[in-house]
């Protein structure tokens, strides 16, 4: 070393990298990592709170990235007419962007040059400069041309309101910071709010106005069949969604199960007579009363003998008196079944592209209000590539619910 260099000292004390304390002089000791005292590993609350922030991360960076395409085609289709024929193809974005936005447009332009050269454009269709721009950017050019897009959107303190909103959650799924379930849920809401003012819920299924269509659910909906909610019970069920908006809108309900509490219970019979007189056409399936497996299933949950079948008795009498006020009482049909009650099922509109169901199963020790609620989505929707979904489960209990009927007996 020169005589003006910086000579290190040794490691005084430290073993070298073969584990001996003889270091030469001027060289530098590299202690093991067993002396360091690094843990790398995650243990298991490690490794379920990474889990919890990337799931919570995956859900907010899919409402922010359809909200992102939905805001950039809607400035492009109201901007690009304006500018392009004068600027060109390449240039009209900047035109748009005028002095006031010039730094960042540049920084736009300079970025897509670098993914041109390192091949990082995979699709053809993402070569502008549009595609580059960040979210408050779009907002930039939204804002700073409003009286162009005024005819489109209604309320533009609305719009402005729900952006504000998202960039919180931005901020956070950028820079992979921890996301709280409060802040999630607010960019949801926020999300489709805004996907809402830009028409970007046009062409989805008439189910959506009683359930609406979640983002990640029209995504990745094909991994779970057509699953769209699972409860842990009826309440919570019907917190999210009450029976109101589940049989309020229905143009066909086939119920099966011991006595469709859920809809003789919480569906008023003048309700009942409203969407019967509307054009509704109900079937509904009742346990016989009568039957042998009503007492097996009185032993099961431990109520005194006679309980549950004069419910049941109770509910249909009640069901006969809402058919009896109808003009058309072919449209309300009554059956009892006498097998094993597996399951209860409220399909409505199972024969149309907007069915929804709630199904349970039926738990040993545990009553219907107290058992695990499934939603399903009908209506067999075509996937984003074009291929057709596998067989979902609003099917199997459809034909299911065929297969009961056929073999049931109607109540007089």
């Amino acid at each position: 070393m020169s005589s003006g260099g910086l000579e290190l000292p040794p490691g005084e004390g430290c073993p070298g990298v073969d584990g001996s304390a003889d270091t030469s002089p001027g060289a530098v000791s590299l202690a093991r990592p067993v002396e360091i005292g690094a843990a790398l590993d995650w243990d298991a609350e490690a490794w379920s709170e990474v889990r919890t922030r990337a799931r919570r991360a995956g859900r907010a960076y899919i409402w922010l990235n359809l909200v992102e395409q939905r805001l950039r085609a809607v400035v492009a289709a109201v901007l690009r007419p304006v500018y392009e024929p004068v600027h060109g193809e390449d240039e009209w974005v900047v035109a748009a962007a005028g002095p006031a936005g010039q730094e960042w447009v540049q920084r736009a332009v300079a970025v897509r040059e670098v993914s041109r050269r390192k091949g990082y454009l995979l699709d053809p269709a993402d070569d502008n400069v549009l595609s580059f721009l960040t979210l408050p950017q779009l907002r930039e050019l939204l804002v700073q041309h409003w009286p162009c897009f005024e005819p489109y959107l209604d309320d533009r303190r609305e719009l402005e309101l729900a952006l504000d909103e998202l960039e919180v959650t931005r901020n956070v799924v950028s820079r992979n910071r921890a996301l709280s379930e409060t802040v999630l849920a607010q960019a949801e809401r926020a999300s489709a709010r805004l996907l809402n003012i830009l028409g970007g819920g046009t062409g989805a299924a008439p189910s959506s106005d009683r359930l609406p269509v979640d983002a990640v659910e029209d995504l990745v909906g094909d991994r779970y069949a057509d699953v769209v909610g699972v409860h842990p019970d009826r309440v919570r069920l019907q917190r999210q969604l009450p029976v109101e908006d589940l049989f309020g809108s229905a143009r066909r309900l086939d119920a099966v199960g011991i006595g469709l509490n859920l809809l003789v219970q919480n569906y008023s019979g003048r309700r009942l007579v409203r969407l019967a007189e509307a054009g509704c056409r109900a079937r509904l399936l009742f346990l016989n009363p009568a039957s042998s497996a009503v007492r097996r299933r009185e032993r099961e949950l431990g109520i005194k003998k006679g309980e549950m079948s004069r419910s049941v008795e109770m509910n249909i009498m009640h069901m006969r008196r809402v058919r009896d006020r109808l003009r058309d009482t072919a449209a309300f049909e009554i059956r009892v079944f006498d097998e094993t009650p597996r399951f209860t099922a409220y399909l409505v509109n199972g024969d149309g592209s907007d069915g929804l169901a709630v199904v349970q199963s039926y738990l040993r020790k545990a009553r219907g209000m107290e058992a695990p609620v499934l939603v399903l989505r009908g209506g067999g929707n075509v996937l984003r590539d074009g291929r057709e979904p596998e067989h979902g489960l609003f099917e199997t209990y459809r034909e299911e619910f065929e297969s009961v009927w056929v073999d049931s007996r109607p109540v007089s």
